[in-house]
């Protein structure tokens, strides 16, 4: 599984380079052009300082990419 993310497309719509948000999050610039080309998934914590800096929820910056499953789940499979 993957994890996709919107960072790039977060900063430039707030005007900031990879610079200013490297700074911002206490990492290096390098750090923060790996992410946004999806070579580099963030830890928790950073993905939430990135959220907080964002200031928007986790979860419209970060997606898990999931394969398509290869059975349909069941009640079952989760209940006893």
């Amino acid at each position: 599984m993957n994890v996709l993310n919107r960072v790039k497309e977060l900063r430039e719509r707030h005007g900031w380079t990879q610079l200013e948000l490297a700074e911002a999050l206490g990492v290096s610039r390098q750090s923060v052009n790996s992410i946004e080309r999806q070579r580099y998934v963030p830890s928790l914590p950073l993905a939430l300082l990135f959220a907080r800096i964002f200031r928007i929820a986790t979860d419209e910056i970060f997606e898990l990419e999931q394969p398509a499953p290869t059975y349909a789940p069941r009640r079952d499979d989760f209940f006893d």
